[in-house]
Parts: C-alpha cells; structure tokens; sequence
C-alpha cells in the first residue's frame, strides 16, 4: 500500500487539479485536494526537474473502482481528517477531494458548531449534504479545529499520565502547538472536565475551552 511519496513534480494538470510525481524512476499520478493545491503552491511550481513534492497518500481502489486513485495531502492530520470526511454516507473519495476548499481546520469547526452556511460554501456541497456531514461527524471533529498553521514551529510532546501524553503529542507534532500551550490547553480542559476518560473527550474539551 502507498502511504507517502516523495520526488519531483513532472506533470500537472490545473483543470483536474491532479499532478504527476517522479519517484525512482516512476510517475504517479495524484489528485491534489484545492486546499493542497493552495498550500503548496504547485501552480507556481516548475516543471524543470527541481520542485520536490511531499506528499502522505490516501490510495482508494475498490472492485466496483479497480483503477487505483491517489489522494495526497500535505500532512498525516489532513489524510486522517479526509478519511473522517469519506465516512459520511454519499460522500466518496473524488467527491471529498472536491469538497476541500476551505482549511481543514475551518471544516472541522463548521461541523462542531454545526454551522450548515459554512459547509455549503464546499464544492459540491449543498444543504441536505451538509446536514448529513454535521450529522455524522459532530463531536468526532474537535482536534482537526484545533490546527493552526503548518509554518508554525512544532514542539515535542510531554511524557505524563497516558490520557495527556496522547492528546498533547497530537496537539504538537500534528496540529503545531508549542509545549508549553498545548499542556496549559489539556490541564485546564482536565481541571474543568475531571470525568474526561478518553481523548476524543479531551480533544472535544480541549477546543471548547479555548472557544470560551
């Protein structure tokens, strides 16, 4: 299974918004999700053999769809978010490629906040669909709020009781929080919320709290 590639940009196609990437020697084709497209600036990109690609790759192939189709995305947290966002029912693969044109994070709060205006502005997306996402995902979406920007510095997580240690390794090495934030963010989520026993319940806080 592909999980992560990295080489050169050899091909693009703007209108598809797909690009192929020369990895040893091989070119793979990849759809590139608009918000991917954005952040990584490929329109700006030269096709001369020096503008490397990064990419983590959600591989979606199925019997009814035997051709394999690679998804890519800047960061593991990104995938993790579309895998979430394919779980909705009648939202495939291609169809939520298509649908990310706003910041995952931006995504994520609409859908916490159950705010259908937002998730309409979505390609493709329109109210019944929105609903439905709301539906499914509110409540499973907080930590994907959380995300800051990439070109933040990110930190190390802290070593301390199993439930923190999760929920701040996340907050740092994924979502760009510094040490010392993120650890103030989980004591404070804690301290208010003591029956906390699992970390979608603390990321759920977590976002809360700093909402207020």
């Amino acid at each position: 299974m592909i999980a992560y590639l990295e080489g050169n940009l050899f091909r693009r196609d703007e209108e598809k918004e797909t690009v192929t990437l020369l990895a040893g020697q091989v070119g793979y084709e990849i759809k590139l999700p608009s918000i991917v497209w954005r952040e990584l600036g490929v329109n700006r990109m030269s096709l001369d053999g020096d503008s490397q690609l990064k990419l983590f790759i959600y591989l979606h192939q199925t019997e009814r769809s035997p051709r394999p189709m690679l998804i890519g995305f800047v960061s593991e947290v990104e995938r993790e978010f579309f895998e979430r966002f394919i779980s909705v029912p009648n939202i495939g693969p291609t169809a939520a490629a298509k649908a990310l044109t706003l910041p995952v994070r931006t995504i994520a709060r609409a859908i916490e906040e159950r705010d259908i205006t937002t998730l309409t502005k979505l390609a493709g997306i329109g109210r019944s669909k929105a609903e439905s996402i709301v539906a499914s995902l509110h409540g499973k979406v907080a930590k994907f709020a959380l995300m800051i920007a990439e070109e933040e510095p990110r930190a190390e997580p802290v070593s301390t009781d199993e439930l923190r240690v999760q929920v701040i390794e996340v907050l740092t090495s994924q979502l760009g929080y510094r040490r010392a934030e993120a650890t103030v963010m989980v004591d404070e989520a804690l301290e208010e919320n003591p029956e906390i026993q699992t970390p979608e319940e603390l990321f759920d806080a977590v976002y809360r709290t700093k909402r207020s």
